[in-house]
């Protein structure tokens, strides 16, 4: 039975270990995807971003805790940043979320960012196919936290989701970010902090300037408590009420349709760059450093030129 086969039916092994090798980029990974793919396309994914220290692993974890009350099936993608020297994860998030570990109805996977900037890897989309491939319901991607980069969440998720705390000059950083206009909710974390109606109010404030048209969703504000458990449950509500207007606004199918789009070209520039990195030859390369340091070629037109010489060479191959 084939690794894919396995993920099928089920197997967490099979799937961790498809994960692993997806992380890796190696031939059996891309292999499974492209069989696994077909089975995709059913679980609803949520991300979730903010900066770092508003609380996303704890709201994550109380999130879970309502979707299984519920009788969902959760699979949880958490991004932790990686060693610059080792490129390891310090795998935090898992931790906190341990109390979920022996669920069968909860798959949680950590992934290291390795040099990704936005607060994604590379290996996000890929390992949310293994986990709706399993059947879950909804899959949680929980992003690094790195500020104003976040909002690259959105080209990954169905529905993105917003933390905020008061005291951390949050609502200017959604301002410069332009996160505004992508968020699906705002959640305003540790709400019983001082400050959090202040943080609500500017960005009703925020929100009340844009021209929503009639049938345009309007963000929710959900005030939370993660640590006492307080707010999830409102904050699950909003999802799923946000989940049944992309299906019936047909707004689901277009964001879908964008990300199957972004894929596209991911694996065009994955597949052209690891043909070049096969074919390459080390001194034409070389050569054509030089050219640049000598001004007598571009950065451009060089590239052009290991392209065509790559292209003619797998052409030769194939011949």
């Amino acid at each position: 039975m084939g690794l894919a086969d396995k993920v099928l039916q089920g197997d967490v092994r099979a799937a961790a270990r498809l994960m692993r090798d997806i992380e890796d980029g190696t031939p059996v990974a891309v292999e499974a995807l492209s069989n696994l793919y077909p089975h995709t396309g059913r679980a609803h994914v949520v991300g979730i971003t903010g900066a770092p220290g508003v609380g996303k692993s704890t709201l994550v974890d109380t999130v879970i805790s309502v979707l299984r009350q519920r009788n969902m099936t959760v699979g949880v993608v958490a991004i932790d940043p990686s060693s610059p020297f080792t490129g390891g994860a310090i795998l935090g998030d898992r931790v906190r979320m341990q109390k979920h570990g022996t669920d069968q109805g909860v798959f949680i996977r950590s992934l290291a960012t390795r040099g990704c900037s936005g607060g994604l890897s590379k290996a996000t989309i890929s390992t949310v196919h293994v986990m709706d491939a399993m059947s879950k319901d909804i899959v949680l991607v929980e992003t690094v936290g790195v500020g104003q980069a976040e909002i690259d969440i959105t080209k990954v998720a169905d529905t993105s989701v917003l933390v905020l705390t008061p005291g951390m000059g949050d609502a200017i950083q959604v301002m410069k970010a332009g996160i505004l206009e992508a968020a699906d909710i705002f959640v305003i974390n540790k709400a019983d902090q001082d400050g959090a109606q202040g943080v609500k109010g500017e960005l009703q404030a925020m929100l009340d300037m844009k021209n929503y048209l009639s049938g345009d969703w309007k963000p929710a504000i959900v005030l939370t408590e993660a640590i006492n458990n307080q707010g999830a449950e409102e904050l699950v509500e909003e999802i799923l009420r946000h989940r049944q207007f992309l299906i019936s606004s047909g707004g689901l199918e277009k964001r879908r349709r964008e990300r199957a789009r972004l894929e596209l070209i991911e694996a065009i520039e994955t597949t052209i760059t690891n043909c070049v990195a096969n074919e390459m030859d080390k001194d034409y390369v070389e050569k054509l450093v030089e050219n640049l340091v000598q001004r007598k070629t571009s950065p451009n037109s060089a590239a052009l030129e290991i392209i065509n010489r790559t292209i003619k060479q797998l052409t030769a191959h194939d011949g």
